[in-house]
C-alpha cells in the first residue's frame, strides 16, 4: 500500500486536536458544548447534502453550534467561496479556534437564542439555510423557549433548516416534541436514512417551507 502524502498526515493530526479540545471542552462546559465528540464525516455529510440541495447560487448558510467544524468544514468546501456562511458558536474557545483554522468563515462566539439579532445586524433579511449541530438543551423542544420557532422566522420564504438526532433516544420526550415542532413550524419535513457511521447513529431532518 504506498505511503499517504505528508499533509494527510498533518489533517489528520489536527482533526485528533480538534476532537481532543472538543471533549475537553465537553468536561469543562456539558452545556455550552452539548456533546462529548464531533460529529462523523458520514454525518457531516448527509447534513451538507441535505442543506445545499436546490439553493441559490449565493446562498447565506448559518449554521448553529459550530463546535470543532465538522459541519462547517464540509459546508465551505461544498459552498466554494459562493454565498456567505456563519458559523454561531457558544463556547469561545472552540469559536477562536474555528476562526483562526477557517478565516472566510464568519464565526459569531454568541448563544443561538440571539439569532434574529445576529442576523440583523449584519443585514440578513433571512437566511437561505439553518444548519443545526446542537442538542435538546439548546433547541429545547416542546418548550415555551423553543428555539424552532426563531428558526422558522429567521429563514427566508423558501428557505431550508437541516437539524440532525441520534436513533438511540428517539422514544425520548425531547426527539417526540422535536419532531411533532417540525411539523408545526415546517410545511415539509423529511427524514434522511440512518447514518450507521456515527457515534451514536443518527438520522437528519430537513424541513422546508416555514410557517410564518
Amino acid at each position: 500500500m504506498p505511503p499517504e502524502p505528508p499533509d494527510a498526515d498533518g489533517a489528520r493530526e489536527a482533526s485528533l486536536a480538534d476532537r481532543a479540545v472538543f471533549a475537553a471542552q465537553f468536561v469543562r462546559a456539558p452545556v455550552a458544548t452539548a456533546s462529548v465528540w464531533p460529529s462523523s464525516t458520514a454525518l457531516a455529510r448527509g447534513m451538507a447534502d441535505a442543506a445545499l440541495r436546490s439553493t441559490r447560487a449565493d446562498p447565506v448558510v448559518v449554521e448553529l453550534g459550530a463546535g470543532s467544524g465538522a459541519f462547517t468544514d464540509l459546508l465551505a468546501d461544498r459552498l466554494a467561496g459562493r454565498g456567505r456562511q456563519l458559523a454561531v458558536e457558544l463556547n469561545p474557545v472552540l469559536a477562536h479556534r474555528l476562526a483562526e483554522r477557517l478565516p472566510a468563515v464568519e464565526v459569531v462566539p454568541a448563544d443561538v437564542a440571539e439569532l434574529p439579532a445576529l442576523l440583523a445586524l449584519r443585514g440578513i433579511a433571512g437566511a437561505d439555510v439553518v444548519v443545526s449541530g446542537l442538542g435538546w438543551s439548546a433547541t429545547r423542544p416542546g418548550r415555551e423557549d423553543s428555539l424552532l420557532p426563531t428558526v422558522a422566522r429567521a429563514l427566508a420564504d423558501d428557505g431550508v433548516f437541516v437539524q440532525f438526532a441520534y436513533c438511540w433516544t428517539s422514544w425520548a420526550a425531547p426527539a417526540r416534541a422535536l419532531r411533532e415542532e417540525l411539523g408545526d413550524c415546517f410545511a415539509d419535513v423529511v427524514t434522511s436514512p440512518v447514518v450507521w457511521r456515527n457515534l451514536p447513529p443518527a438520522v437528519v431532518y430537513r424541513a422546508s417551507s416555514p410557517r410564518r
